[in-house]
């Protein structure tokens, strides 16, 4: 987003994802927005008089020359009760991409210019419609992956999180009033500010910084997904297995050993959460180049995963290597898979040494399908648990912060820290006020009250045009 925004331009962009639609919606904002749908717009209606605000009028869409684009509907919405807080004009086409382009192209050639990511919604933070938290929420709604997703980013929009941020800000811009007044004042008993004071104030905005940084650690999963990596020696079952939980055939499968030599990567959502599968090349001594290099990827992908899957064939003796790479995993991320159990198990039954090394067990068979179910339900639970996450998804009253702004917190957290450790050193109160002020700019930034260029860029530069 170009530093240059105007408010006088009026901008127009397709509102629709692209492709073929039942619908196609552009979009027009600004103060020329009725004037162009009044020379492109004829409506079904001979006694037309005119758009009425915030009602859907029925006509002929054309071009400058007068040539009919489509039959449409039209809807006026005037500032500054419109999403942007301007003038805005909405055209609902149908949706192909060469009419949905014609409607945008007339639009453009009768004064309107081509929107930027983002800048309806920039437009309607900067007319103070939204905060920049609920701008974010805007573009976490979109891209929401689950119904999980979906709700974080609701409250964010309601503004709950701005709300929360505004009144910790508050509190701080308090302190600096009575820290001035200790200053300009220091023989005024009445209105001087004890260090217990003061360090009771910091403290208590610390707290809830810190449980709203708590709040994005434990449900980040939600918004951002999960890793689960199957893992173990070849000819297993892995692929088979993965396989079977996406409910169709991804890899590729066969008795030959060492099918998989590089990974692959789907999606699952499991009750809200969105698990990003791995099926990882089998763990094996090998002198292959190609090889080498897909068993030190899967290497990579287990360590970094948030749940190893170590798939075991059942009906096999587990060997010292199984047994050493179990060990290694470790319980605390790692679910042992018993494949095949449609088979007869091996003795010495697998499991057993498996769980004397403290790992969990289930018992599964990718070629029916039994236990499958299980299998995912005590996936989602074992992520969940990890991440200290409720097993019920995300508190729709519960404000959480996303990345840009859990950064902003900690930084204020950093600073706020420091200012009480200043405090009980005794620094002079006509310096700690340079801590204070840093620490409300922080938060101010959260919200959008002090907002860089280059911060703007970075928030409205990830949204799609038409938003």
């Amino acid at each position: 987003m170009s530093g240059d925004f105007a408010s006088l331009d009026t901008i127009a962009a397709i509102a629709t994802p692209p492709g073929f639609g039942g619908i196609g919606i552009v979009r027009v904002s600004g103060p020329e927005s009725l004037s162009i749908a009044g020379k492109l717009f004829q409506s079904a209606r001979p006694d037309f008089s005119g758009f009425k605000p915030h009602r859907l009028h029925h006509g002929i869409f054309s071009d400058a020359s007068g040539a009919a684009l489509d039959d449409v509907l039209a809807v006026y919405m005037p500032k500054p009760r419109s999403y942007t807080g301007e003038d805005v004009v909405e055209i609902h086409c149908h949706g192909g991409p060469a009419v949905v382009g014609l409607v945008l192209e007339a639009i453009l050639e009768s004064g309107a210019r081509t929107a930027g990511p983002g800048e309806f919604t920039l437009r309607a933070y900067l007319n103070g419609r939204m905060d920049l938290t609920q701008a974010e929420a805007v573009a976490e709604m979109i891209a929401a992956p689950t119904k999980a997703g979906l709700t974080l980013a609701q409250a964010k929009l309601n503004g709950a999180l701005g709300r929360k941020i505004t009144g910790l800000r508050q509190t701080l811009e308090d302190l600096r009033v009575r820290l001035c007044v200790a200053v300009d004042f220091p023989e005024d008993e009445a209105e001087v500010l004890s260090p217990e004071e003061f360090t009771d104030g910091v403290d208590q905005v610390m707290t809830q910084a810190a449980a709203l940084l708590q709040n994005f650690e434990q449900n980040k999963c939600w918004s951002h997904g999960v890793s689960a990596v199957l893992a173990g020696q070849v000819n297993a079952g892995k692929s088979s297995l993965f396989n079977a939980l996406l409910g169709r055939k991804r890899a590729l499968v066969a008795d030959a050993p060492g099918t998989t030599r590089d990974y692959l990567e789907e999606s699952l959502n499991l009750d809200g959460l969105l698990v990003r599968l791995a099926d990882t090349a089998g763990l094996r001594d090998t002198k292959d180049a190609i090889e080498l290099a897909g068993v030190e990827m899967s290497s990579d992908l287990t360590a970094k995963a948030d749940l190893v899957l170590l798939v075991v064939d059942r009906a096999v003796v587990l060997s010292d290597a199984d047994l050493r790479f179990a060990k290694d995993l470790g319980p605390e991320k790692t679910l042992a898979v018993l494949n095949k159990s449609d088979l007869a198990p091996a003795n010495p039954n697998p499991e057993t040494a498996l769980r004397a090394a403290g790992l969990e067990t289930i018992s599964v068979s990718a070629k029916t399908g039994a236990g499958l179910e299980d299998l995912t339900r005590r996936v989602r639970a074992r992520i969940l648990e990890r991440k200290g996450a409720s097993k019920k998804g995300p508190d729709p009253a519960t404000p959480v912060p996303n990345l840009r702004q859990s950064q902003a917190l900690q930084k204020a957290l950093e600073e706020l820290g420091a200012l009480k450790q200043d405090i009980q050193d005794h620094i002079p109160y006509d310096l700690l006020g340079v801590r204070l002020e840093t620490a409300c700019a922080v938060l101010s930034e959260i919200t959008g009250e002090i907002s860089s260029q280059h911060v703007l860029d970075a928030v409205f530069g990830r949204f799609c045009i038409g938003k």
